[in-house]
């Protein structure tokens, strides 16, 4: 397969998202007398959703077709201004911003489908099929999106959501198509690594508030010491996999990097928001133990099942260790509901399994 370069623009439109990643992840903030309640949590996962999803339309677009030209530099210039848009309008209160959201979002998806016809005309066999099948479905999700602005209330969002739905679930309906012109896995497992890798500096954010939240005790620097450790940790398991254990020249419809990430990254969110809620003692220690378990337990599972999909048949993980890192989790997890442990201990146990997740995995 042949390599393809991540470009200097796709990297500085990646630069953009990194603001509206931090939006979203600061809704995780919202504490209210020690409770992150579900509506918070729903919020949160609906937020970022379509961050991730008109991301991914683009990303998916340069993988097949992209090309560093004029013509595809100015589709991708005029994106960043409805980036800009939908960024500026991520709020807790929807209510008040719905419509400028609307506009950048919508502009987003619009210029992708708009860009697939482009090129349409321009290629032959699979390449043309594809663009076609893409670019001719992706209108279905923008109209039901579109007549959100018909209704009020609830309803509003539902309409929204059901249209934003539709957009992700056509990819997959059409994968026999789309398999016939795979995705450059090289470039595009690049591209998710280089996002994530954004995602990896919320926590590291985190950090530095944790440190700037009281004076520098031993107990404050211990917590930040360990986070740092846990940061460490998963970079270290991440990126060895990426680069040492994966068959990047898979040839695949990249559906599994594609939707597996979307749980990646939605962990490394909430890990972020955990470290501070952890060290500042927002939640109630119940909650606070399943939030930050849940991140751990969602970000172990997706990253095993998109790392399964492409290692080397000969560093996949077995049985034994999925069951000693499972085990590991479930003690921890168990002794810290029975008991209350310190929050420095609690990151002391995160630390030690991001450890031996890496140590096994890479």
């Amino acid at each position: 397969m042949t390599v393809k370069k991540v470009t200097w623009l796709e990297l500085f439109y990646d630069l953009l998202y990194v603001a509206a990643v931090s939006k979203a992840s600061h809704v995780l903030l919202h504490v209210e007398d020690e409770t992150l309640s579900l509506e918070t949590l729903g919020k949160f996962v609906l937020i970022f959703i379509p961050i991730w999803w008109a991301w991914v339309g683009q990303t998916l677009f340069v993988n097949r077709y992209g090309q560093d030209i004029v013509s595809h530099r100015i589709f991708l210039i005029i994106q960043l201004f409805f980036v800009l848009i939908m960024t500026a309008s991520l709020s807790v209160d929807f209510d008040q911003t719905y419509y400028s959201f609307l506009t950048g979002y919508l502009g987003l998806r619009a210029m992708t489908a708009v860009q697939y016809h482009y090129v349409r005309s321009k290629e032959n066999g699979h390449l043309r099929a594809t663009a076609h099948y893409l670019g001719s479905r992706f209108w279905i999700g923008l109209v039901i999106s579109a007549c959100s602005l018909f209704f009020d209330s609830w309803v509003r969002y539902a309409v929204l959501y059901a249209g934003i739905a539709v957009d992700i679930i056509l990819p997959l309906a059409g994968r026999k198509i789309l398999v016939r012109t795979p995705a450059n896995t090289h470039h595009l497992l690049e591209r998710f690594s280089l996002f994530a890798l954004i995602l990896l500096g919320e926590s590291v954010v985190s950090i530095l508030a944790v440190l700037q939240s009281s004076t520098w005790t031993l107990q404050s620097v211990g917590f930040a010491g360990l986070t740092f450790v846990l940061i460490i940790a998963m970079w270290w398991q991440y990126y060895d996999n990426l680069e040492k254990k994966v068959d990047k020249n898979v040839h695949t419809a990249g559906q599994t990097i594609i939707y597996g990430h979307l749980f990646i990254f939605l962990s490394l969110c909430m890990l972020a928001a955990s470290i501070q809620l952890l060290f500042l003692n927002k939640l109630h220690y119940g909650l606070m133990v399943n939030l930050l378990f849940g991140s751990v337990l969602l970000y172990f599972a997706s990253t095993t099942l998109v790392f399964h999909v492409y290692r080397h048949k000969q560093h996949r993980l077995g049985i034994v260790h999925l069951a000693v890192l499972t085990a590991v989790l479930v003690c921890f997890y168990i002794l810290d509901m029975a008991v209350h442990v310190p929050d420095v201990l609690i990151m002391g146990e995160m630390a030690l399994f991001f450890a031996v997740y890496a140590r096994i995995t890479s």
